[in-house]
């Protein structure tokens, strides 16, 4: 398992050197100049040059993208042009809240995507698969900026028993931090677990048809213990390399989620870094919501290969 990570370290760090190579030019092809913005539409061109002199905008880009990397590279990430402050400290306050959501909405896929994809195959009843399947259909289609709503006028306006927005820290108040925390975390949480039960039930009913599992059946092998001890484990190694997909898809939902819920996280952070063409902020966001993609995906690899030894040795 070590040589097959060793394997892996060189392309996820030509990833991230790519990555930030394409953020960083990105960014300087958005339209708007922060220099004009933090000098005001009243500024002249000599203040306009000397807050680009001074925020290091005049620079070539090559240099700045050097100067960017070693910063990086020495964790000094810098101040914020527009927004204020530090931008490791700004990172660092929304951090925590945008980690605890996507852990959150990562559980309801878990939990809800296993139980459409077990339910859905076996189940004999033929409402329930039906149920499962306009649930699942419905939370595909459905984008969260509308389900997100949904949830707040039934669950907050209509039956008044969750609140419809903000967050509160768990070491204060465990039972009222769930309480806010469970309609973000379950709006963005459906289409993921949507797609992971309908693939889930897809690879539970290819096993179940597989030859062995008819003559274990024949031999007399109880139904639970065939699902279990042998369809569910040969379904998974393809269901986790989704799962590790889906991850990097919940991050890049949470933006939009924590904006409908109020959620004080990295979303509105870079909302604002944005709107007020803070470079150093957004840049800073979106490479570390990469790093964040491509250590999941390499986790999520080792852990196929875990399951599959076969990956190992090719």
């Amino acid at each position: 398992m070590r040589r097959y990570l060793l394997r892996r370290l060189p392309s996820a760090l030509l990833v991230l050197l790519g990555a930030s190579f394409l953020v960083f030019a990105i960014l300087r092809l958005v339209p708007g100049d922060p220099a004009t913005s933090l000098a005001g539409p009243d500024a002249d061109a000599a203040t306009v040059a000397a807050i680009r002199e001074r925020l290091g905008l005049d620079a070539p880009l090559l240099s700045q993208y050097a100067h960017w990397i070693g910063s990086l590279a020495t964790g000094d990430l810098g101040p914020s042009y527009a927004i204020g402050g530090q931008v490791s400290d700004l990172i660092g306050d929304g951090l925590g809240a945008t980690a605890e959501l996507t852990a959150a909405a990562l559980l309801f896929v878990v939990v809800l995507g296993g139980a459409f994809g077990i339910l859905g195959a076996t189940s004999r009843r033929g409402w329930i698969r039906g149920a499962i399947r306009v649930t699942t259909t419905a939370a595909l289609a459905v984008p969260p900026f509308v389900s997100g709503v949904l949830l707040v006028l039934l669950f907050a306006v209509v039956l008044g028993v969750l609140p419809p927005g903000g967050r509160v820290a768990f070491l204060g108040a465990p039972d009222l931090a769930a309480q806010y925390l469970l309609l973000p975390a379950l709006c963005l949480a459906l289409p993921s677990a949507a797609v992971l039960g309908r693939y889930l039930k897809d690879g539970i009913e290819r096993a179940l048809d597989e030859d062995y599992i008819r003559t274990a059946t024949a031999a007399g092998v109880a139904p639970r213990r065939l699902l279990w001890r042998h369809a569910l484990p040969n379904a998974l190694p393809p269901v986790v390399t989704l799962l590790g997909m889906q991850t990097g898809h919940l991050l890049g939902g949470a933006v939009l989620v924590e904006a409908i819920f109020a959620w004080p996280g990295l979303g509105q952070l870079a909302e604002q870094g944005l709107s007020r063409r803070d470079y150093p902020v957004v840049q800073d966001l979106l490479l570390l919501l990469v790093a964040v993609f491509v250590v999941v995906q390499l986790l999520t690899d080792l852990v196929y290969a875990w399951l599959d030894p076969r990956i190992r040795w090719e």
